[in-house]
């Protein structure tokens, strides 16, 4: 199994500015991410990073890192360049890690990878696990996904999926349900892995009206008929970093 671990990193950020930078036990946080990928079985983890502030901190830490425009609209064009700047073909396969994410299970990212190239039939791959709480099940801000019996994405939302019909009042969500009930909700883990020549194609497809509804980009996928293979995973990954209250937590984690 060969893949490339690609780390999008952007400078800037509303609710954090220099995310990638913020420093995390002496280490900054984009070069934490790089680091636990690289315990994971790639060939190599580079960093795509849209500053030369950020290629320029990861190389004090012998991390790679490739330069690309700082004007991308999405993570996704930022990968595509990056596959470019690397020389990569259509029929490699990489993992998209992102930045903000130090805690980030190198046994995912080998899972993520090796689920790809098993499905032939998928353009992409991802992960989810059991939601087990009604908070995060009726939180907007977590992303939920249903499959099919290969599972296989059917469809990724910010709303309660499956909708419980019969089920209403019940804890059916819980890892504790009863023998029986409907398998519960999945949280999606936004860790993805691409063939390069899919990554390519995809920042040209048009929007998805899916996609600027939920506000998805996995849904313009979809929408265009790609498959997206899901491996669920019994152990939710580390938290990742959207604000100043996440950094704190991931400090003292470290520390």
């Amino acid at each position: 199994m060969s893949f490339t671990v690609l780390i999008p990193a952007r400078l800037a950020s509303t609710r954090l500015p220099n995310k990638p930078l913020a420093d995390i036990a002496g280490v900054p946080m984009v070069v934490r991410v790089a680091q636990r990928a690289l315990q994971s079985g790639a060939a190599r983890a580079v960093v795509a990073a849209d500053s030369a502030r950020i290629v320029e901190a990861c190389a004090a830490f012998d991390v790679a890192a490739v330069l690309t425009r700082p004007d991308h609209p999405s993570g996704s064009d930022r990968l595509a360049e990056a596959c470019e700047l690397l020389g990569l073909g259509d029929t490699d396969c990489v993992v998209n890690v992102q930045g903000d994410e130090p805690l980030m299970a190198p046994a995912l990212i080998d899972a993520v990878a090796a689920l790809l190239m098993q499905r032939s039939d998928c353009a992409m791959s991802t992960a989810a696990h059991a939601i087990d709480s009604v908070e995060e099940l009726l939180n907007p801000n977590v992303v939920k996904v249903v499959l099919d019996a290969r599972s296989t994405a059917l469809y990724f939302s910010r709303s309660p999926i499956p909708a419980a019909r019969d089920f209403a009042g019940q804890a059916w969500w819980r890892a504790d349900r009863a023998a029986g009930a409907p398998p519960p909700p999945l949280r999606h883990v936004g860790i993805y892995g691409y063939r390069v020549g899919f990554l390519r194609q995809f920042p040209t497809l048009p929007q998805a009206p899916l996609e600027q509804l939920e506000q998805l980009e996995q849904l313009r996928a979809l929408w265009h008929g790609h498959r997206i293979a899901v491996h669920v995973t019994t152990q939710a990954p580390g938290p990742g970093v959207d604000t100043p209250e996440d950094l704190e937590r991931v400090r003292q984690l470290f520390a």
